[in-house]
């Protein structure tokens, strides 16, 4: 890892180097200051690599997810800032069925709202922060002044939520099941004026569905956002945390947009989808370890029975936050930004090769889905030395 003395350095220039902060990075963020919020934020798109633009940059897109808020998550007909109902609510019935209504749209919304309410309230229960408040909660949300709706969470009926499901986009029904190692507990709900920090990923990800119609939300999503959310939301700079919720969004749709040929069913045949990233794998696994390849392939144990969740989830579940976290300042380093997830998956095999090589297929089926603790340094060399 570089020290933070060279990060110091780094972000004291008035235009970033680029290409030495995916060098330094590469090999892990120091975890102080804002280094890596800082980090991820460039290494995404997020912020120009010129210092004096970052305010503008960040000034113009906070107030435009704040506008996402206004317009997206509050109720049809909402009230602001003491003004009347608006020229919509006054024209739009709660009971109108018609296409056009906003009405229809809102209560339409609950069908992937509780998904992702179901999802997010079982976020990272290896930490106990998702259940924690924030204490920058969304204001125009969170003090409804007895309006019901504002809160994502009040608009799911819990006798629903057991049934369900969210299909990935594209043709046929091919439920997306990445059953993971999660606890059964649910995460309660803020009292008015608060909200945990689950509540505030569930608004982001609730708005980016909204916002992308032809993917949605896809279960899944929940573990990509997560870790970046967490990231904005720890900054020391209390100046930018305060906005962790807008930079995560906009984060987490610059990631999105590069993997979303993970999530998008029809396009898992496509140089992107996940089909040909499982076969990268694979090819990899054979041109390193034949022995292992043959082990695998003899006992059929395909690559979409564990490596589907590694690649498309980019390793979140395998390994604890903070090793995740050191991962991802690795993968968004990373130019070809998925050839060195290969490395690391590839990598994982190769280090259980020989209880692999004595495993039965289902012995090999428990490690591979729930991999072992490790130093995620071991794994990282590893991984390097697959050139």
């Amino acid at each position: 890892m570089y020290s933070v003395k060279e990060f110091e350095q780094l972000f004291g220039q008035d235009v970033i180097d680029l290409k030495e902060l995916r060098r330094q990075a590469f090999n892990g963020v120091p975890d102080v200051f804002s280094f890596r919020a800082l980090s991820w934020k460039m290494l995404l798109g997020y912020l120009p690599t010129r210092r004096s633009q970052w305010n503008a940059t960040l000034t113009k897109k906070r107030a435009l997810y704040k506008q996402f808020i206004v317009e997206l998550v509050l109720p049809p007909g909402h009230v602001t800032n003491g003004d009347e109902a608006g020229d919509m609510g006054l024209q739009d019935h709660p009971l109108s069925e018609g296409p056009e209504s906003a009405w229809n749209t809102f209560f339409t919304d609950n069908e992937f709202l509780l998904q992702i309410d179901k999802d997010v309230r079982r976020l990272c229960p290896d930490i106990s922060f998702f259940q924690q408040p924030t204490d920058y909660p969304c204001d125009i949300v969170v003090h409804s002044k007895g309006e019901q709706g504002r809160r994502l969470h009040e608009r799911v009926v819990p006798s629903v939520l057991s049934s369900a499901n969210v299909e990935r986009k594209g043709l046929g029904v091919t439920k997306i099941n990445l059953i993971t190692k999660r606890s059964a507990e649910n995460y309660a709900a803020m009292e008015e004026g608060q909200e945990a920090h689950w509540e505030v990923v569930q608004r982001i990800l609730f708005i980016y569905a909204k916002l992308n119609p032809g993917q949605g939300y896809v279960q899944g999503m929940n573990e990509i956002v997560g870790p970046i959310y967490y990231v904005m939301a720890s900054d020391p700079d209390l100046t930018q945390r305060q906005y962790a919720e807008a930079d995560c969004f906009f984060c987490f749709t610059a990631l999105m947009s590069e993997i979303r040929d993970f999530f998008i069913k029809t396009l898992d045949d496509s140089e992107g989808g996940i089909k040909c990233m499982m076969t990268r794998l694979a090819n990899m696994l054979k041109a390193k370890d034949i022995t292992i390849y043959e082990q695998l392939k003899r006992q059929e144990l395909h690559p979409q029975y564990y490596s589907f969740r590694w690649i498309n989830l980019l390793l979140s579940q395998e390994f604890p936050l903070p090793d995740v976290l050191r991962i991802w300042d690795t993968i968004f380093s990373d130019e070809r930004r998925f050839d060195f997830l290969m490395k690391i998956c590839c990598a994982m095999i190769l280090i259980q090769r020989e209880i692999i090589l004595e495993n039965d297929f289902a012995s090999n089926v428990k490690l591979l889905q729930n991999y072992p603790p490790i130093d995620i340094n071991v794994v990282l060399n590893h991984a390097l030395t697959l050139t």
